[in-house]
């Protein structure tokens, strides 16, 4: 444990790293280098080998070549508690903890201290309070159970808890993916208080701005191979793109539609209201893609949520295709064409333990007429049209990377041919090649006459789909911004201002 402003020396080097899965090359030859008191981003593609790199520097796999060293002492891991002891822990995506034990409990868990042949409560609650308060963390009681902590604070429990092993080395792997957008900054401030008390970190992460927002250094993977390392302040977003997937950062967002290509009104809401947002007015026409912004809370999701009737208007109409229509569960939305892409995935888009098939089919299955042949030859055309790579259409779908994950679910709602389609964060969690992929994917799906209402809180995603923007501030629209408007713009009327204030 360390206590006071003292400030941590190690650094860790990792050179001509080579790791093979049945005779699978997964990592060549890959150098990376931690200096304490810096923030060390590590990026590319999914496949790239950023996880395996991770692992063979906690010691869960043993490199086949190349050496780990710190303070410049080379090191063999046997294990994680190897590494471990040598001032190493990782950070998970998902948390560790259990939830019906306390704080202290958990950040000793495995190694509480024993006074007279019985567990020392006082000292493991002592030792939890001293650490917490070294990391500046004063609204979390060590005696509280996990379970009544929000995830921010979770967060916090796990990187006191790999603290508590004196770790000098933190690898946070996409550390925000859990975060709402509020608690995100929270997070921001506590990497920037370790890094002023001296520990090296290794951040991982697909979202640019966290990168760009926190980062020393950046070096980039792809297909296994270092591919670039560089200071942050040397680099642009357009650099880190061509790095990881070797194109530049406009083939991101493909080319808007033009205002002759839009078709007729097909989502449309007027005076639209319930308990969590109100007077809510905006149209999507057909071809269109119509962007959602705000700040967390503000109602866009609420209004995704109120479409597909899972928390139903209660005032105001919903029109699609100019007809009237009370929506008042997702049943009713799917019979009149609206389809629903949730924000949550795993939680709500996908049953994880079942096939790709059975995941495709999921909403299509109850409406399916004619023989099985048809149905196999309308899933592969289906699955091919959003470009799932996956050992086949039986492979269960937790084994499937993130993106190909948000391609089944978009396959999910296509195989109903939906006439309105709500995206909430197509892209979070998914690298940025997978995220060209659902970009082009879902342009094309507006050129065949489908309205998108799209939520991103990645202004740059927003900003570069859409063909307009409708601001959330506080539960109603603050206003409507054109293709293209600047950040600026954005976050002035999500922050309650007038356009002409930020311009």
């Amino acid at each position: 444990m360390r206590a006071g402003g003292e400030r941590v020396t190690s650094a860790v080097r990792l050179a001509g790293i080579t790791k093979s899965f049945l005779g699978v090359t997964v990592l060549r030859d890959v150098d990376l280098e931690l200096r304490a008191g810096e923030v060390h981003a590590l990026m590319g593609e999914n496949g790239a080998g950023k996880s395996t790199l991770l692992k063979v520097l906690a010691g869960v796999h043993r490199q086949d070549a190349g050496t780990v060293e710190i303070d410049g002492v080379a090191h063999t891991f046997a294990g994680p508690a190897d590494a471990q002891r040598a001032g190493i822990a990782i950070i998970h995506q998902e948390f560790t903890l259990l939830p019906h034990r306390s704080v202290a409990e958990n950040v000793h868990l495995g190694r509480e201290p024993v006074r007279r042949l019985r567990v020392d409560r006082r000292r493991m609650v002592r030792e939890t309070r001293e650490l917490l308060d070294w990391l500046g963390e004063d609204g979390i009681d060590p005696t509280a159970a996990v379970s009544t902590l929000s995830v921010a604070q979770r967060q916090v429990v796990e990187i006191v808890k790999a603290l508590a092993t004196d770790a000098r080395v933190l690898a946070m792997d996409e550390p925000t993916a859990a975060l709402a957008d509020h608690e995100v900054e929270l997070l921001y401030d506590l990497v920037r208080r370790l890094r002023e008390r001296g520990i090296a970190i290794l951040y991982v992460s697909h979202r640019m701005r966290e990168v760009f927002d926190l980062s020393d250094r950046i070096t980039v993977l792809k297909d296994g191979a270092f591919v670039a390392s560089a200071p942050t302040a040397d680099l642009t977003s357009e650099d880190l793109v061509r790095h990881m997937v070797g194109r530049e950062l406009s083939t991101l967002y493909p080319d808007r539609a033009a205002p002759d290509e839009l078709g007729a009104v097909r989502l449309d809401l007027t005076d639209a209201g319930n308990a969590r947002v109100r007077d809510v007015t905006l149209a999507v026409r057909a071809g269109e893609i119509v962007g959602l912004a705000g700040l967390q809370g503000a109602g866009r999701s609420a209004i995704a949520r109120a479409v597909f009737g899972v928390q139903p208007f209660t005032r105001g109409t919903l029109a699609i295709d100019g007809v009237p229509r009370r929506i008042t569960s997702p049943r009713g939305a799917v019979r009149h064409g609206i389809a629903f892409v949730t924000e949550d995935r795993k939680g709500e888009g996908l049953a994880l333990r079942q096939s790709v098939r059975d995941n495709a089919l999921l909403v299509r299955r109850s409406a399916l007429r004619g023989r099985r042949s048809r149905v196999a030859d309308d899933l592969r055309a289906l699955l091919d049209s959003v470009n799932v790579v996956s050992r086949g259409e039986h492979q269960e779908v937790r084994f499937l990377s993130g993106g190909n994950q948000q391609k089944v679910v978009l396959a999910k709602w296509l195989a109903v041919d939906p006439k309105v389609l709500i995206v909430d964060e197509p892209t979070r969690g998914i690298d940025v090649g997978a995220k060209q992929a659902v970009h082009h994917l879902l342009r094309e799906l507006a050129r065949r006459g489908v309205a998108i209402l799209m939520i991103s809180s990645e202004l740059p995603e927003l900003i570069g789909m859409s063909d307009r923007i409708v601001v959330m501030h506080d539960g109603t629209p603050a206003g409507e911004l054109p293709a293209g408007a600047s950040e600026a713009a954005v976050m002035g009327l999500a922050t309650g201002h007038e356009v002409g204030e930020v311009a």
